[in-house]
């Protein structure tokens, strides 16, 4: 039977750590593997992920246009002529969508929008409507409800 004080690490899956700094003869003393100068000599220097050697940055180099909002909602598209698949008078909602393959991901918010035609009256919950889509998803005799 096995317990956790018999457990034992596979043969030569530890190593030691590598003592530096020990003394000419351990082969990284006095420098301790550092070369000698240099910022990456010194004590407490960090190399930020985006340090390219003191050439500058790509992140620095790439233009930037616009303004990107930190905190926009992205909708997954899906047209009225997807919805077209669903018997007449069913309920399609984001979860619905989802289980018949027009949408993927979770958590995400779907927007209906007007491309195509619908034949079919339809109860549609979703995050939110295109003006045609809401337009003809009423004159086809269906409903439309914003889902929050």
């Amino acid at each position: 039977m096995i317990t956790l004080h018999s457990l034992k690490s596979a043969d030569g899956s530890r190593q030691r750590p590598k003592r530096v700094g020990r003394g000419r003869s351990s082969g990284s003393g006095k420098t301790a593997g550092r070369g000698t100068k240099g910022q990456m000599s010194r004590s407490g220097h960090k190399r930020k992920p985006t340090f390219e050697g003191g050439q500058m940055r790509l992140v620095r180099r790439m233009p930037k246009r616009g303004f990107n909002q930190a905190r926009r909602t992205e909708y997954i598209p899906v047209n009225l002529s997807a919805l077209d698949r669903f018997q007449d008078g069913a309920d399609v909602t984001p979860e619905t969508l989802r289980e018949e393959g027009l949408i993927r991901g979770a958590g995400h918010q779907v927007k209906i929008l007007g491309s195509g035609e619908l034949k079919k009256k339809l109860r549609v919950k979703a995050h939110a409507f295109s003006s045609t889509a809401q337009k003809k998803i009423e004159t086809a005799g269906g409903s439309c409800e914003i889902v929050r």
